[in-house]
């Protein structure tokens, strides 16, 4: 982290240019005037129909708690650089302290056509990944994403930028590519490759947007396997998405595959298929989700979003329990926008599990959510 610092401080002192520029991030710095404070809160309420132990304890006690808790810092130098530090203060469901969530400068030499940004930040990869915490239209992101799209933040360099107007048509493409450490937030790499992510938005029309992302690595140090030979665990991911939104009326979708090599963390566990002899496991995941939602002249949104992910036997957490089978769930949503700064969220998260060798799985797993967020 030390080494990372300083190149940041090195960047800032040696950058020239001639303009405003606007951060890459979840907030955008608006002025020159100096640092900004910016932020939000999303304290939450969760109820769980999960049924009960043995003992009679219920397997996922209701709880009140805070999804997100987000103070952070962003401005510009003059001139075309700008900065961006955001952390998390919220303990979450897991405990823990504090940390560090986005640390990054942007320079932006030609406005925004081209901006580079060095240090911690979102990887681009996924639409809804990419939509902000904040700009969520349900509470939770969904399974597939979840598991296919992390690590969510990583350290590394980022190329972006948009066309102001091609082909008369205003910022008909945006990109994004990015150079990472693979390892996630707050860490160092623990090996000399790099992860290489990359995202892509065309929008012919203001009410069509498609978009398309990829991301691969190597995850580790290089092993051996059971043969004595050297190999190195792989993720692979690629994803296309649409939005359209016309008439108060908006229509989301993203499906996301997924390869792992190798025992990979997230979508990828015991079992699987093996492709060498040396039973070296690969996992072929996917998933998708489809939202749909109205804004009514009442700032009430109603919202119903379907989601699917198939971890092809591999383990993951859902809702905190371990599984492996297909997981389908029906969001059902109420999203009430009090004012610019401030809504409340109610989720009612219906599930439904897939087969396992023909036999259906069905438990009891769904979930109540009600979230209010502030934001400054």
């Amino acid at each position: 982290m030390k080494k990372i610092f300083s190149i940041l401080i090195t960047a800032i002192i040696l950058i020239a240019g001639s303009s405003n520029v606007l951060a890459q991030g979840c907030v955008e710095t608006t002025s020159d005037d100096g640092p900004q404070l910016v932020g939000y809160i999303q304290p939450q309420f969760n109820n769980y129909f999960f049924g009960d132990k043995s003992n009679g304890d219920p397997i996922k006690p209701s709880t009140f708690f805070f999804k997100r808790a987000r103070v952070g810092i962003v401005g510009s130098i003059p001139y075309d650089v700008s900065y961006y530090v955001m952390a998390e203060f919220s303990p979450g469901l897991t405990g823990g302290s504090p940390y560090l969530l986005d640390a990054f400068v942007t320079y932006a030499p030609f406005g925004n056509y081209i901006k580079f940004s060095l240090g911690q930040f979102k990887s681009p990869f996924s639409l809804e990944l990419n939509t902000p915490c904040y700009a969520l239209h349900t509470i939770n992101r969904s399974t597939v994403v979840n598991e296919l799209a992390a690590p969510f933040r990583d350290i590394g360099l980022m190329f972006l930028g948009s066309s102001d107007s091609l082909f008369g048509i205003h910022n008909l493409l945006s990109y994004k590519i990015a150079i990472l450490n693979g390892t996630g937030i707050n860490h160092i790499d623990d090996n000399r490759n790099k992860d290489i992510a990359a995202r892509l938005v065309v929008a012919p029309w203001e009410w069509l947007k498609v978009g398309g992302s990829y991301r691969t690595g190597i995850v580790g140090p290089t092993l051996k396997d059971d043969l004595g030979e050297n190999y190195n665990k792989k993720r692979t991911r690629t994803a296309f998405d649409l939005t359209f939104e016309k008439w108060n009326f908006m229509l989301q979708g993203e499906y996301i595959m997924g390869q792992n090599i190798g025992d990979i963390a997230g979508g990828g566990g015991c079992g699987g298929k093996s492709t060498s002899a040396a039973g070296i496991p690969e996992y072929n995941m996917n998933g998708y989700w489809v939202a749909a939602m109205y804004m009514t002249p009442w700032n009430l949104q109603p919202i119903v979003k379907y989601e699917t992910f198939d971890p092809d036997g591999g383990a993951y957490s859902y809702q905190g329990v371990e599984q492996s089978y297909v997981q389908n769930t029906i969001t059902f949503g109420l999203n009430y926008f009090i004012n610019d700064w401030t809504r409340v969220q109610l989720n009612y998260l219906y599930n439904s599990e897939g087969k396992t060798a023909g036999v259906k799985n069905e438990y009891d797993n769904d979930a109540f959510m009600i979230q209010v967020q502030a934001k400054f």
